[in-house]
């Protein structure tokens, strides 16, 4: 039902999470990443309270590998539980219990890991690594880029209907957060790319505004000086 790819950019300490599904919403319930520390998805039958207890773990000092088996051994579930995190060292671990749906697999790479379940076929992951690691630019940029080749190479068994983009940066709030919740008719990943290209430039002039609103740039409404 999903295909994610979780990340750490080496240069600027950023952390993300690009992920698509046919179940609505899955950003929602399957994105979780934490400034500093890393970040996580818990997909397949999905129990979201995985994604905090991956993060929590790895702000103690575990490893992504300690953190995701932390994670398992505190499940009731395991065998229905799809796991991926990557941590502050670029680290990454994966989780895939025997009863995850479908043609599922997933593949670490350099900063990344992607996974999925009911999948067309089993190089959708590999597929999305490789992307990520040949794509130059923006932490944001890359993860778009990798769930963009993810549905290239085949994606889910049948139509995609969510997709979301998450990125922590400095600050305890998002840098980005982006969802499309629920598409019919259209391609949620081709929304969320749209989604990116308005945003990303935008995003340090948001990150400003909370910071020292007196130095924030033009807002671009009425009444603005």
């Amino acid at each position: 039902m999903t295909f994610s790819i979780v990340a750490r950019c080496a240069e600027t300490g950023q952390f993300g999470v690009a992920i698509s599904s046919s179940s609505p919403a899955v950003a929602a319930r399957c994105a979780f990443a934490r400034a500093g520390v890393g970040a996580a998805a818990s997909q397949n039958v999905t129990n979201p309270a995985l994604g905090g207890l991956m993060l929590d773990r790895m702000a103690a000092g575990d490893g992504a590998s300690a953190a995701v088996a932390a994670a398992v051994a505190a499940e009731a579930y395991p065998d229905y539980r799809q796991l991926l995190a990557v941590d502050a060292a670029g680290e990454t671990a994966i989780h895939s219990g025997a009863r995850a749906l479908g043609v599922w697999t997933a593949t670490r790479g350099r900063d990344c890991a992607a996974g999925g379940n009911l999948l067309a076929n089993d190089g959708i992951p590999a597929a999305m690594v490789s992307a990520f690691e040949d794509t130059p630019g923006t932490l944001g940029a890359r993860l778009v880029m990798a769930v963009q080749a993810g549905l290239a190479a085949g994606g889910e068994a049948g139509p995609v209907h969510s997709a979301g983009l998450l990125i922590v940066d400095r600050q305890s709030w998002p840098y980005a957060e982006l969802r499309i919740d629920w598409l019919d008719g259209a391609c949620p990943i081709a929304a969320l790319a749209r989604a990116w290209e308005v945003y990303a430039s935008q995003a340090e002039a948001y990150v400003m505004r909370a910071l020292n609103p007196t130095a924030a740039p033009s807002y671009g409404v009425p009444g603005d000086e």
